[in-house]
């Protein structure tokens, strides 16, 4: 895999960022809510990992 692929999927990845905090709003999640906040976290873990390896790009 190419530098450019793992960019590509990465904003892929950030862009799905807000899906997953708008549906945190929901009040009806039940025991979701535990999933989608470790989604979250994951998320934002993955793409502070993306920032240290390719900097700001």
């Amino acid at each position: 895999m190419d530098a450019q692929t793992i960019k590509e999927q990465v904003a892929a990845i950030a862009a799905k960022r807000e899906s997953l905090v708008r549906l945190l709003d929901k009040p009806d999640l039940g025991a979701l809510r535990i999933d989608v906040s470790q989604a979250i976290e994951e998320i934002d873990d993955l793409l502070e990992e993306f920032k240290r390896t390719f900097g700001d790009e």
